[in-house]
Formats: C-alpha cells, structure tokens, sequence
C-alpha cells in the first residue's frame, strides 16, 4: 500500500537543503575580483614594457609564453583563492617561464611574478557588504565599502556580511499550546546585521544561530498560550518574541527587527470541530437576535394596545388606514374583522352613500 507525504514533511526538507546550501561556500582568503584581473594584465604590459625600456625587446613566443601563464595562474587562482595556492602558482610560474624563456628576459619575469602576488591582493567590497579581515590569525580590521589592499600573504578576509535587511522563514511544527492543541505554525523573522565584526567572531554560524533560536522562542511562545490567544492575538505574540529574540542576538551584533506570524495550522479533525462550534455559536446569536427582536415587537404592541383601549376613535382610525392600506394592494377583495366592521359600519355607510350618489350624477349630467 502506498503511503501518502505529508506536505509539510516535504516543505521542512527542502527547507534543510536550502539551508545547507547557503551554509556551503568554498573556503578562501580573498577573492579574485575583475579589477585583480586589471591588476594582473597592468604588470604583464609593464613586464613588457621593462623589457623594452632595458633594450632587450622580447621576442613573440616569449610574451606569448608569459601571457599564457600568468592567465593559467589567475585562473587557478580565481577557482582556488587562498595563499598557499598564490605562492604554489608563483614557483610553478618561475618553474615554466624560467625553461622556455630566454635569461635576458629575467626583470619581465621578476615583474610579473610580483603582479601575481598583488593582483589577488586588490579586494572590492559591495556597498551593502562589510569584510572582515585577520593578519596572521588575529582580527585587524573590517573593510568599508570601496577598494582596498591587502598585505600579500599575511592578511585574509575570512568573510563577508550582508548588511541589508533579510527575511528568515521558521517554523514549529507540531508544537503543544498551553490547552493541550498540536498546532504548526509558520513566521518570518526580518532582521539585520549591524555588527559584522560580532557576526563573524561571537557565532559560528550567525544565520543558523538566528534561524534556530527564532524556532526555539516560537515554541516556547506556543506552549506558554492557549490555542484562541495564539489565533487572536498574533501581533502581540509577534511582538513578545520580536523583544525576547533580540536580546538574545544583541550580542552578537544582530537586530531583529519584526516577526510575523504567515500561516497557523490546526489538525484537520480539531478544523471540523472548531468549524461545528462556531456555526453552532453563529446560528445561537441569530436565535438570540430574533427573541430579543419579538420582545421587543411585543412590548411595543402592548403600549399601542393600552393607546388604544384608552382611546377607541384612534383604534377606529388605525383600523379604517389598515383597511385602506389592503385595499391598494388588493382591489379585488379585502377580509375585515367582524368587529372592525361594526366600529366602522357608521363610516363606511357614509362613504358608500357619498360615492353611489356621485355616480348617479355623472348619469344624468348630459
């Protein structure tokens, strides 16, 4: 028999995956930007350049020769950037160019060795990033925007942060309220870094320590409620673990700023229940409604009741427009109390008489 996924099973793994893949990044100790390539291709032209200005001009082949390897290497570079990869890149450099180069091209070589080891030195830091930058294992500074340089070798920019706003999703699924009720519920947390020098060095891993704190006080929130406070009061409750998360990563450089509340789900027997309950509750307020409505229709029609008794010319007046009233909506034919016929017998003679002769005189009129 085949057994059904349940969707949200599904969501929280692929969750996780996503997760894992903004976690895997390549380890480096800088990064090799379009303005190193600038730099690099600069020191091949004044390697050149060198050359020509000493008076030993190189032939084709060696510049070909030194073109071709000095773009090997950034590659190399560029696909593994750490300084260990730097100096390996910068022998094997020597070690070609020094076979199939003539010695006289000895200062173009020393030249383009060095763009080697100053091209992945120049960094660039986007306007909405921060680096963090460690000499010989020891935090030094934190690059601004902008371009800067590194000491070859000895500095490192062990990271990056983001200093724009983000938007984690969380959640807690299955988790008990205070009145014994499995709910899952989804949230988003919008927060930022104003720290980067904290994010990186107080926490391993500053977007999973916000991730999984965030789901920590969700819980803790959902079981200190009852279910109708968590469905009603979601701002306030939004708001209480806003304060209780940003104490929590104040330290290490982080705000949060608002958490919001996107989906609340409820098991699908307690859905029905809930659902039977308030029709139940709906069609009670009506009923009450319509009493209070009848009450009220009745105690009116008791004080007209007393108007009239102490006063028959208005109950015969009231009769009489009830009459008339019946008698523009059916012309054919009206039902009238016996009594109310008796009380406007009197009335109703007269008006017949006036009428009949009216008629008569219309007759005789030529």
């Amino acid at each position: 028999m085949k057994q059904e996924t349940d969707p949200r099973d599904s969501r929280a793994r692929i969750k996780a995956l996503a997760h894992r893949m903004r976690r895997f990044r390549l380890p480096g100790n800088f990064t090799m930007t379009t303005l190193s390539a600038l730099v690099l291709v600069m020191f091949a032209v004044a390697a050149v350049a060198l050359q020509l200005a000493l008076g030993v001009p190189p032939s084709p082949e060696a510049i070909a020769i030194i073109v071709g390897v000095l773009a090997a290497n950034g590659i190399v570079i560029a696909i593994a950037p750490l300084w260990a990869v730097v100096l390996l890149m910068t022998v094997f450099f020597w070690a070609v160019t020094g076979y199939l180069v003539p010695e006289n091209m000895l200062p173009a070589l020393l030249v383009a060795s060095i763009g080697l080891l100053v091209a992945p030195a120049v960094q660039i830091v986007q306007q909405w990033d921060r680096a963090v930058v460690f000499r010989l294992g020891r935090f030094k500074r934190v690059l601004e925007p902008g371009p800067h340089l590194l000491f070859p070798v000895i500095d490192s920019v062990i990271g990056h942060v983001d200093m724009r706003i983000r938007v984690t999703d969380f959640s807690a699924e299955r988790s008990v309220t205070s009145d014994t009720v499995p709910v899952h519920v989804d949230a988003l947390a919008f927060w930022m870094v104003w720290d980067a020098e904290k994010a990186l060095l107080e926490v391993e891993d500053y977007f999973a320590a916000v991730t999984l704190s965030a789901q920590t006080v969700l819980r803790d929130t959902i079981g200190r409620n009852e279910l109708a406070t968590l469905l009603s009061n979601r701002e306030q409750l939004g708001a209480e673990i806003q304060e209780t998360l940003d104490r929590k990563t104040s330290p290490w450089g982080i705000t949060i700023l608002s958490i919001e509340f996107t989906e609340i789900l409820l098991p699908k027997e307690l859905e029905d229940a809930l659902s039977r309950r308030a029709q139940a509750e709906r069609e009670r307020q009506a009923r009450v409604i319509l009493s209070s409505a009848e009450e009220e229709i009745a105690e009116r029609f008791a004080k007209a009741g007393a108007t009239y008794e102490a006063n028959p010319k208005a109950f015969e007046l009231r009769a009489m427009n009830l009459v008339f009233d019946g008698m523009k909506q059916n012309k054919n034919m009206i039902l009238v109390p016996t009594q109310a016929v008796e009380s406007m017998g009197g009335t109703l003679g007269l008006a017949a008489r006036r009428a009949h002769d009216a008629a008569e005189s219309t007759e005789d009129t030529p």
